[in-house]
């Protein structure tokens, strides 16, 4: 089997890290329009909608496929390092969220008597699997659009 290379020697690290900058950045505007606030540590902090992770592996593990091949080992292994990190950032991290929000809930009952100075947990540190798609579908069709104009 012939693999295919591109001209562009760093596309899959470019076009994954676009991806995963993109995702970053959409978190903003997207988290206004639910919130009427502006946040912008958003754009480096884990969690919400894109996933940047889901992104980025998905972006470099397609255009690893498109670069040598989907049936590639390079693929392979890229492959299954997203579907660990996306498996991890929907399940894991996700649980340990929600932990969070629960040990918050139980601070702020106990200090409704005695007040506390606890700094609060956070509670975003996963992804639903509707942002994990998301960031996926992004990361890919980022990879896929380097791909078509270095190509």
């Amino acid at each position: 089997m012939e693999t295919t290379t591109t001209s562009y020697p760093y596309y899959a690290l470019v076009s994954a890290v676009v991806g995963w900058a993109i995702a970053q950045t959409i978190k903003v505007p997207l988290n206004y329009l639910k919130t009427r606030h502006w946040n912008w540590s958003l754009l480096l902090r884990a969690g919400g909608m894109p996933s940047s992770h889901s992104a980025l592996v998905a972006g470099v593990a397609h255009a690893i496929g498109l670069s040598q091949g989907f049936g590639s080992p390079l693929f392979a292994l890229a492959f299954a390092l997203a579907l660990i990190v996306i498996y991890d950032a929907t399940g894991i991290r996700r649980q340990a969220g929600k932990h969070a929000r629960i040990i918050n809930k139980m601070i702020t009952d106990l200090a409704s008597g005695h007040p506390l100075k606890q700094e609060e947990l956070r509670e975003v540190l996963g992804h639903t699997p509707l942002e994990a798609l998301a960031g996926t579908l992004l990361g890919i069709g980022i990879a896929q659009l380097f791909w078509l104009l270095w190509t």
